[in-house]
């Protein structure tokens, strides 16, 4: 079992930045690869960043390559998202996911979900 917590979400303006954070409690946090979603008002869950459980390999959703970075922290527990050039359109709940072995883009494959953190970028 185990429990996600999310935090670092708020108000910026067009062109700024946030790091999202994700504290994870329970054993084994090391073996699960983790990942972020966001879900924007009327619209489905997008994949937005996944790291392995090492932390070595990392993947991006299209519209944040360049912008976003993904890391983990395994003596903390923690997994990060930075997010650098933030545009309106990464206004979203921010979900944090982790999932036993490899890593996915697919949401359906995670085990376990955070409750979200707001993210909201002004133009």
């Amino acid at each position: 079992q185990v429990q996600l917590v999310e935090s670092g979400g708020g108000l910026v303006q067009t062109g700024g930045s946030l790091r999202l954070s994700c504290a994870a409690s329970g054993r084994a946090f090391s073996t699960y690869g983790m990942a972020w979603f966001r879900q924007a008002p009327g619209k489905e869950r997008a994949f937005v960043a996944a790291v392995s459980w090492s932390g070595r390999s990392t993947y991006y959703a299209d519209s944040v390559k360049g912008r976003f970075t993904i890391s983990r922290d395994n003596a903390k527990n923690t997994v990060y998202l930075q997010m650098n050039s933030l545009k309106p359109e990464d206004t979203a709940v921010y979900y944090c996911a982790a999932k036993l072995g490899g890593s996915s883009s697919a949401y359906e494959t995670y085990d376990y979900w955070g409750q979200g953190t707001q993210v909201t970028v002004s133009s």
